[in-house]
Parts: C-alpha cells; structure tokens; sequence
C-alpha cells in the first residue's frame, strides 16, 4: 500500500536526519581525505583495509545487479534482500574506509601520462557522486521501508545507477593505485 501522507510527520523527522547524513558524511570524508590523522588508533595495523574496500565494493555492486534484476523479474521480496545486503556492505565500506584514512597515511598514485588521467577522472568522478548517492541511497531506502514505492522507485532510477558506478569505481581505483601502497 502507497503511503499518500505528504504531511507525514514521520517524513519529515527522517528527511531531516537524511539532510543531516548527507552533509556530515561526506564532510568527515573530505576532512580526513584533506587532513590525515595518521597514527591516532595507536598501532593499529589498517594496512589490508584497501583489498576489504575493493571486495566490499565488489559485493555491494553484485549485490545491486542482484537486486536489479529481481526487481525486473517481479520478486521483491530476493530485491529487498539483495538491496539491504547492498546497504549494509556499504555502511561496511564506509566505517572502514573512515577508519582507514583515520589511521594511515595518504598513498599518491605513482602513475604517469594516460594512465595518470584515467585514474584521476576516475576518482574525481567516484567522490564526487559518492557523495551524491548518500542522500539518495538514504532515501530511496526510506521510501521502500515507509512503503512509499512510487517515491522509491523515482529515486531509485537515479539511485542504482550512480550507486552501481561507485561501487565499480571504488574497485577501479583500488586496482590502479594498489602497486604504490608502502
């Protein structure tokens, strides 16, 4: 059943904490991105976080096409799972990955010519819509979880794909860069 309530008060409490969420995560990206806090965990060794990252991005693009294509196939009950599946190894992601650049130190990419603008197209492109499928990640899942599915799948088409792209850019990234980790 399609949740109609636009005046809903409970939209209005969460799409207040989806606008929070989606300021304040990719700040605390940015900042550590900008100004590494190497060495705060102690000797915490994070140095195997970089392949986690690649094969959690990995999963989570399975994940999606997985829920892609049994959204397709009229199944939501195998789409519900494969997408909560997506969301959590992202959240997975996103802990670690802030971990990661919380401990380390930054790795610069040591390649030249051609190979040097791929990576940086690349990985300009990953952070910027990586911080855009915050917000809609987040609402595309409020909107499924209040039943909302006209509003879901709206944003949704907008959601899988730009998703889709950051979790295989995720991976990109981590292949080209992975020689140049000390």
């Amino acid at each position: 059943m399609e949740n109609k309530k636009l005046g809903n008060p409970n939209d209005t409490r969460y799409l207040i904490i989806i606008a929070l969420l989606s300021i304040i995560v990719p700040l605390l990206v940015a900042f550590l991105m900008f100004m590494p806090q190497t060495g705060k965990l102690g000797d915490l060794n994070v140095s195997f976080l970089p392949k986690l990252h690649a094969v959690l991005n990995s999963l989570t693009a399975l994940s999606l096409m997985v829920g892609y294509y049994q959204i397709k196939r009229q199944n939501p009950r195998l789409h519900r799972f494969a997408m909560v599946t997506a969301f959590v190894l992202s959240s997975f992601f996103l802990i670690s990955y802030v971990t990661y650049h919380y401990q380390a130190a930054p790795t610069s990419f040591g390649g030249e010519g051609i190979a040097k603008t791929i990576y940086y197209f690349i990985l300009i492109t990953h952070i910027i819509l990586a911080a855009v499928i915050v917000p809609l990640v987040l609402l595309s899942v409020y909107f499924a979880i209040s039943g909302q599915f006209t509003r879901h799948r709206k944003v949704s088409r907008w959601t899988f794909p730009l998703w889709l792209y950051v979790a295989i850019t995720g991976v990109a990234v981590y292949l080209m860069i992975s020689p140049y980790y000390s």
